[in-house]
């Protein structure tokens, strides 16, 4: 088994992040082959280890030659690389969609940088998406920390 396929297989499942909980963590890197991420910290003592991450925000900006795209939720910005070989992902990368992208986090300052696993296009029940979550991230939160 290569070690990508052990990654692979003890990797638990993305945890639900926003952009500025990443760039608090600070200092965290994480390398191409899903080392050791980050730690959120949450608030009464109670931290959370992250290297697979959920996030969603609108496309400001597409930039195709260099392989990203520049995403925004509520808390800020953060760049998505690796677009350019996400499987049915460039219908996602018009300016103002909003999206959702699972990736392995690359850098979280002083801007999130995410290694794009998967993305998928939430435009059309955008609101509701925008709205729902960071109750969605906080309950998450609270029951993996």
């Amino acid at each position: 088994m290569s070690k990508l396929e052990k990654t692979e297989k003890t990797r638990p499942p993305p945890v639900k992040v926003l952009s500025a909980q990443l760039r608090a963590a600070g200092g965290g890197r994480s390398s191409a082959d899903g080392g050791d991420g980050c730690v959120l910290r949450l608030g009464k003592g109670r931290s959370l280890p992250v290297s697979l991450v959920w996030m969603q925000g609108t496309v400001l900006e597409a930039q195709l030659d260099r392989n990203a795209v520049l995403l925004m939720d509520e808390t800020g910005t953060f760049t998505v690389q690796g677009v350019n070989s996400i499987p049915k992902g460039k219908p996602c990368l018009s300016p103002g969609k909003y999206v959702m992208v699972m990736g392995v986090i690359h850098a979280v300052s002083p801007e999130p940088v995410i290694r794009a696993v998967k993305m998928a296009d939430l435009s059309e029940l955008a609101a509701l998406h925008r709205r729902m979550w960071k109750p969605e991230v906080e309950d998450l939160q609270q029951v993996l920390a």
